[in-house]
C-alpha cells in the first residue's frame, strides 16, 4: 500500500466517526425531543385527571404502543435495516411504500379501535374511541421518523418531533378545559397529525397506500419476524397492564405508569431506540463488522450506566417536589422507583445486542429473544403483582429483564461467531 493511500485512510477513519457522531447527536437529540413531549404528555395528564382517570389513560397509550410495533414490524424496520446510506432514488421509493404501509396500518387497526370504543362505552370506551381516530396521524408521523434516520438525516426528525411538540402546546390546553380522557387522547393525536403532514413537506414524499402491498410482499422475510417480535414486547406491557389493573385494580396501572413517567426519557430512548442504533449498526457492519460486537456493548453499557444515574437522582427528589410533579400519582409511583430503574437499566443493556442482531438481519435469533423476554415480563409483572401487588409487579418485571438482557447476549454471541466462521468458509472456497 502506497504511502498517499495510507494517508487516504487515516483522513477517512476520522471522518467517517465524526459522521456517526453527528448522526447520534441527532439522535439524542430528537429522542430528548420524544421524551420530553411524552413526558409532558403524562404529567399534564395525571395532574388534570387524578390517579383513576390516568389509568384509563395509560390502557389507551399501551395500546397505541402495541400497534406502533405492529407499524415498526411491518412498514419501518425493514426500511432501516435495508435501506440506511443507500442512494436516494432507493430510499425515497422505499419510503413512499413503507410510509403508506405505515398508514395502512393506522387505518386499519383505528377503524377496529374505533368500532371497540363505541361498544364498551363506560369510562374506557371513549378513550379508545378517540384512540381509533387518531391512530394514523401518529404511525405517519413515526414512520418519518424512521425513514430520515435511515437517510441520515437526524436533523429532520428533530425538527418533526418539535412540531409535534409546538401543536401540543395548544391542544393540550383546549383538553384540560373539556377535562375528559377522550379529549385528552384526541389533542395528543390531533398534534401528531401536524407533525405528521409537515413530514411530507420535509420529504417531498407523499404515502403511496397503493404500494403497501408491494411492500409486505418484497420484506415479508423481515417484517412478519419483527411484527412478532415487536408485538411480543408492546403486548407484554398491554397483558400486564391489563393483568395488574384486573388483579390490583386501575389505580395500580396509574402507579405503574407514573414511574415510568419519572424514567420517562429512557424508556422514550429504548422505545424509538432502532431510529438511531439499528441504522449505525448496519452501517458499522458494512465498513467494520469486527468492530459491530463492541460497537452494541458501548451502546448498552452507556444506557444502563444513564438510567441508573438518573434513577439515583430520583431517589433524593423531595415529596413536596414529586408532588407537584405527579400530583396525586407521586405517593403510589415514588415506592417504585428502586425496582423500575433496574429494569430499565437491564432493559437498555439487551437494547445493544438487540441493536445488533437486527443489523445482522438474524430476525429467528431476535424473535426468539424477544419472546423469552416477553414470557418473562409478563410472567414476572403479573407473578410478582399476585403476591405483592403493585410493588411485587415491579420487582418481579425488574427480575425478568436481567433473564431477558442475557438472553439477547448469549443470541448476539452465536450470531457473530457464526457469521464469523461462514467469512472463514467463504475465504477458503474462493
Amino acid at each position: 500500500m502506497t504511502p498517499m493511500a495510507t494517508g487516504r485512510q487515516k483522513t477517512a477513519r476520522p471522518t467517517a466517526r465524526r459522521a456517526m457522531v453527528g448522526r447520534l447527536s441527532w439522535g439524542l437529540a430528537d429522542q430528548a425531543a420524544s421524551s420530553l413531549t411524552n413526558f409532558a404528555v403524562g404529567i399534564y395528564v395525571a395532574r388534570s385527571l387524578g390517579l383513576a382517570a390516568f389509568g384509563v389513560f395509560s390502557l389507551a397509550w399501551v395500546t397505541y404502543g402495541v400497534v406502533l410495533s405492529v407499524s415498526r414490524g411491518l412498514a419501518t424496520d425493514p426500511l432501516v435495516v435495508r435501506f440506511s446510506g443507500v442512494p436516494d432514488v432507493s430510499w425515497r421509493g422505499a419510503v413512499a411504500r413503507s410510509s403508506g404501509a405505515a398508514l395502512g396500518v393506522g387505518a386499519a387497526i383505528g377503524a377496529a379501535c374505533l368500532v371497540t370504543g363505541l361498544a364498551l362505552g363506560g369510562r374506557v370506551g371513549p378513550a379508545f374511541a378517540g384512540l381509533g381516530v387518531i391512530l394514523p396521524g401518529l404511525l405517519l408521523q413515526d414512520a418519518w421518523r424512521y425513514s430520515f434516520f435511515a437517510a441520515g438525516a437526524g436533523r429532520k426528525a428533530f425538527v418533526n418531533d418539535l412540531v409535534w411538540g409546538v401543536a401540543l402546546v395548544p391542544a393540550m390546553v383546549v383538553a384540560a378545559r373539556v377535562g375528559s380522557v377522550a379529549a385528552f387522547v384526541l389533542a395528543w393525536g390531533a398534534s401528531a397529525a401536524v407533525a405528521a403532514v409537515y413530514g411530507c413537506f420535509q420529504s417531498g414524499i407523499r404515502p403511496h397506500l397503493t404500494g403497501a402491498r408491494e411492500w409486505l410482499r418484497e420484506h415479508r422475510d423481515l417484517g412478519y419476524r419483527y411484527l412478532a417480535e415487536n408485538v411480543s414486547t408492546s403486548g407484554a406491557s398491554q397483558l400486564r397492564a391489563y393483568g395488574l389493573g384486573a388483579i390490583a385494580g386501575v389505580g395500580a396501572v396509574g402507579a405503574v405508569r407514573g414511574a415510568e413517567l419519572l424514567l420517562g426519557p429512557f424508556l422514550a430512548v429504548l422505545m424509538g431506540l432502532s431510529l438511531v442504533t439499528v441504522a449505525e449498526a448496519a452501517r458499522v457492519l458494512r465498513r467494520a463488522p469486527h468492530r459491530l460486537g463492541a460497537f452494541c456493548l458501548l451502546l448498552g453499557g452507556a444506557q444502563a450506566v444513564a438510567a441508573l444515574l438518573w434513577g439515583a437522582a430520583l431517589l433524593l427528589v423531595p415529596d413536596r417536589a414529586g408532588e407537584l410533579v405527579l400530583g396525586d400519582v407521586w405517593s403510589s409511583a415514588s415506592q417504585l422507583i428502586v425496582p423500575a430503574t433496574l429494569g430499565v437499566a437491564f432493559a437498555g443493556l439487551g437494547t445493544g445486542a438487540a441493536a445488533g442482531l437486527r443489523a445482522l438481519a438474524a430476525a429467528g435469533r431476535s424473535l426468539r429473544s424477544q419472546l423469552f423476554a416477553s414470557a418473562c415480563y409478563v410472567g414476572g409483572g403479573l407473578g410478582g403483582a399476585a403476591v405483592a401487588g403493585t410493588v411485587g409487579s415491579a420487582w418481579g418485571v425488574a427480575a425478568a429483564t436481567v433473564c431477558g438482557s442475557a438472553v439477547w447476549w448469549l443470541q448476539l454471541r452465536s450470531a457473530l461467531r457464526e457469521r464469523h466462521q461462514n467469512s472463514i468458509r467463504e475465504v477458503r472456497t474462493s
